[in-house]
């Protein structure tokens, strides 16, 4: 407990507390008093926890405290019991209690802090299942989940971002870089609105630019709307044509199917649904945990080098070897039961590998099924939007492949004339050339006979009036076919327009008297919308009263019941008191000095004396020392200046014996020696 008040007492003096505690000070702390360290604390971990106790009633102490640590996920030691003694020793600012309390904030401040701010975002609203089925309550939910699950995503990129550990100087370099480039920025804007104020009605210029661009960021915000509008759309239409497309499946199957076959199908899909319940997703469940362990573990570790990558290698190769050499060792034992246990092991890993094989085999298949028929009424859809018509299916299938056969060898036939067609076509093409060659040579020998005649030209306008006659017979011809084509088609569409008439007489009839169902039906419907409206909204407010009542009333009992805990636990803080105060009286008054020496005043008392007794030592001490500080002082210097002389005497010293020395002959144990 010493140590505990201890850690407190120095973690609170440290920034940004800066209470300057003692040991006596904090342990001689009032209730109220330590309530507001404990709020003080809790504040420096969530900002929203900044109250002054005094102005605040102490059962909303007591519940921000308790939902706060309920956040925190703060465990008091004990059972249910001692967990109403905890809300009741936090309630009246018991020290048993706080003490943990401060105790385990003050050694997590960093994790609490973080876990404080992500509770603001990841605390998720519980909305009752009656308001779920209002469609506008439930989008806002399912949106609330989406942000909450993106808020996930970008603390955890922003985490990984934070530790991964970007140099500073590189985003200094940007930093500086984007600030030139706004600088040149706020330069040419200056320098275009100078050339723009020369022009006339420059300010009704600049506002149609500015409309200009609003307009822009708007169309391009309503044609954003418009995308996603119709992507959900076309999410919406896939999902009615998959359940379309699974109503018509199980609906086919059930004409189709009997009892024992449906039994039987049935039984197989709980068998399968059982295995990977069971067995499968457990497993890989588990698998997906520890590599998510694992992940989160190299995550955590900081940036591997080149060296820590060798040195990891180097392990993993060591422990390879290390279990190849148990591997032969085992193998070397060969011990005969535990070969044949060996052999069913492997029987019956072999048995659950080819198990799980086939499972996922059976998923796969079930999956690429479902991507299937996915694809299948895609496609139906867009043929059915090309030319407005259905697959076929069954016999109608047979019979378009009969034809497509007919209609093959046809074409085969018609492949074959076109070839023969084709050949006689080249064969004529190179008539057709080699009579153009003729025709050439006998027009240049004309020209040339025409030159020396003296009538040059003569052939060439012969022709020109010989074509220019044949295309004015060919345009009376033309206009005459066309008169008598629109004389028919004008007889033609008569007598269509009369038919059409005829046909839909009869059926405009019957759209009249729809319409008039129509009317009276939409006139009917909207008088029962109003009735159903009408009672909604009675219901709807009679609802919302009846739930104000219980909910003030779920208040007024909780006020009663925070405040009756309340005065239980001043009642017995004050007995407490008094049972101290008498027991203070009573061996104040008695005549026995064991019991007066027990005593509060007496014992302060005897602290006031020694303090003093101490307090008068150390002022003679003082005394003393002031006297004797002058002598003390020039002793100090005398004998410095004592040191200094025989520092100065011993060089003096050896610097004359090494004068002395040189040349010198030194005799020692028979041996002459010369000294340089």
């Amino acid at each position: 407990m010493s140590d505990q008040i201890k850690f407190i007492v120095d973690s609170l003096n440290k920034e940004p507390f800066r209470k300057n505690y003692n040991l006596i000070t904090f342990d001689s702390l009032e209730p109220m008093q330590l309530l507001q360290v404990l709020s003080d604390v809790l504040a420096e971990i969530d900002p929203k926890q900044l109250v002054d106790l005094r102005e605040e009633m102490p059962e909303q102490t007591a519940k921000r405290m308790l939902s706060l640590l309920g956040i925190l996920k703060y465990k008091p030691s004990g059972n249910a019991t001692d967990m109403t003694t905890f809300r009741q020793g936090l309630v009246i600012g018991s020290k048993p209690v706080i003490y943990p309390v401060l105790h385990w904030l003050l050694q997590r401040t960093n994790e609490l802090k973080k876990r404080a701010y992500l509770a603001r975002f990841l605390i998720k609203l519980e909305v009752p299942s009656e308001f779920l089925q209002d469609e506008t309550v439930a989008d806002t939910n399912k949106q609330y989940e989406e942000l909450m699950e993106a808020f996930k995503t970008l603390h955890k990129e922003y985490e990984q971002l934070k530790a991964s550990g970007f140099s500073t100087a590189e985003i200094r370099k940007d930093i500086s870089a984007m600030e030139e480039e706004k600088d040149q920025l706020i330069k040419r804007v200056e320098h275009l609105k100078k050339r723009v104020e020369t022009a006339q009605n420059y300010q009704w210029m600049l506002k149609i630019a500015r409309q200009l661009r609003v307009e822009k960021e708007r169309e391009e915000y309503l044609a954003q709307q418009k995308q996603e509008q119709k992507n959900q759309l076309f999410h919406a239409v896939q999902r009615l044509q998959r359940v379309q497309n699974q109503l018509k499946s199980m609906r086919q199957a059930a004409a189709d199917a009997k009892p024992e076959s449906l039994m039987k199908r049935l039984e197989e899909e709980i068998k399968f649904n059982l295995y990977m319940v069971t067995e499968k997703f457990p497993k890989e469940l588990e698998n997906k945990k520890k590599e998510l362990h694992f992940l989160q573990k190299v995550v955590s570790e900081p940036a591997m080098g080149h060296s820590d990558l060798l040195e990891l290698e180097s392990k993993i190769n060591e422990i390879n070897t290390e279990i190849n050499q148990l591997i032969e060792k085992k193998m070397m034992r060969n011990e005969p039961i535990e070969g044949k246990l060996s052999l069913y092991r492997q029987q019956a890993s072999i048995i659950s590998r080819k198990k799980e094989a086939k499972a996922e085999e059976l998923q796969e298949a079930k999956e690429k099924l479902a991507s299937l028929e996915r694809e299948a009424s895609v496609k139906r859809n867009q043929t059915r939007e090309f030319d407005g018509t259905e697959v076929l299916k069954g016999d109608e299938f047979k019979r378009y492949v009969s034809k497509l056969r007919s209609k093959s060898i046809v074409f085969k036939k018609k492949h074959q004339i076109i070839a023969e067609l084709k050949a006689e076509f080249g064969l004529l093409q190179r008539t057709e050339e080699l009579l153009k060659q003729r025709h050439e040579n006998i027009q240049q020998q004309l020209q040339t006979m025409e030159e020396k005649k003296g009538i040059s030209g003569y052939s060439y306008t012969q022709e020109e009036l010989e074509r220019v006659s044949a295309l004015k017979s060919e345009v009376d011809e033309m206009k005459g076919r066309t008169l008598d084509d629109m004389s028919e088609m004008v007889k033609k569409l008569n007598s269509l327009v009369s038919e059409k008439k005829s046909a839909l007489a009869s059926v405009i009839k019957e759209l009249r008297q729809l319409r008039q169902k129509c009317q009276e039906l939409t006139q009917e419907c909207d008088e029962k919308k109003s009735q159903y409206d009408s009672c909604a909204a009675g219901l709807e407010s009679n609802r919302s009263k009846l739930e104000q009542e219980v909910r003030r009333l779920r208040e007024e009992c909780l006020q009663e019941e925070s405040r009756y805990h309340y005065t239980n636990c001043m009642i017995k803080n004050l007995e407490v008191q008094l049972r101290r105060a008498t027991d203070e009286m009573k061996a104040y008054i008695s005549s026995d000095q064991q019991e007066k020496r027990k005593a509060i005043r007496e014992q302060y008392t005897k602290n006031i004396a020694e303090q003093e007794n101490l307090g008068k030592k150390l002022r003679e001490k003082q005394k003393v020392v002031r006297e004797s500080h002058g002598p003390n002082m020039k002793q100090a210097k005398m004998w410095r200046d004592l040191q200094q002389l025989m520092e100065c005497k011993k060089q003096c010293f050896l610097k004359q014996q090494s004068q002395t020395s040189i040349g010198q002959v030194i005799q020692e144990g028979g041996e002459d020696r010369l000294i340089l």
